[in-house]
């Protein structure tokens, strides 16, 4: 694997930051290099939250980055905040679920692609999954880390929930297969300007 450069943003309180660690982690379990920036909004819940990763297979020179592989954008204000990140050769990923006028999404990128994450949350599983979702489309759409040590990530980032709870092993678990097949699927069709 080369150098792959990921910017995930949504506000705060939907799980951002988790889903880097939970990425960064399981990528380290896969003997990747990974390196995890946050970048807080101004508020904690209310402001936009972003988080920089990177994965290598070997080390990575610089902690930040200019223009992302790929940018997932989680809410109208993140795709906004993080338009500048895109350049000619970025997978712009936002979630469909938000009306997103053309003017808004980046000028620059190589696919636009829009995938229906909170709507799947709500109606299949439960609006709290949404974010591992993202993260199974992170996976489907880059590879960057294998779906067995995304599942072991999250197995020991939310042990203690499963513990009290098993019932959100397999709630988890699900969600993130189904995330990963929305970003397989997506690449499977192209992606689409201003889906």
């Amino acid at each position: 694997m080369s150098l792959i450069r990921i910017a995930l943003a949504g506000e705060g309180g939907q799980g951002v930051q988790s889903v880097a660690e939970i990425l960064a982690e399981a990528a380290y379990n896969n003997n990747q290099q990974a390196l995890y920036i946050p970048n807080f909004g101004l508020e904690q819940r209310g402001g936009v939250s972003i988080a920089f990763i990177q994965f290598s297979d070997v080390r990575i020179g610089a902690p930040k980055f200019h223009k992302a592989d790929v940018v997932v954008a989680l809410s109208e204000r993140a795709v906004s905040r993080t338009s500048v990140y895109s350049g000619p050769e970025t997978l712009f990923v936002y979630d469909s679920g938000f009306k997103v006028s053309p003017d808004e999404l980046p000028r620059e990128a190589k696919k636009i692609i829009g995938i229906p994450a909170i709507e799947t949350a709500n109606k299949e599983l439960h609006p709290r999954v949404f974010n591992i979702i993202i993260m199974g489309a992170v996976i489907g759409l880059t590879k960057v880390v294998s779906f067995e040590a995304a599942k072991d990530a999250l197995e020991s980032k939310l042990a203690y929930k499963f513990e009290k709870n098993p019932s959100l092993r397999e709630l988890n678990f699900k969600a993130l297969e189904i995330g990963k097949q929305m970003g397989e699927k997506a690449l499977q069709e192209g992606g689409a300007q201003n889906a």
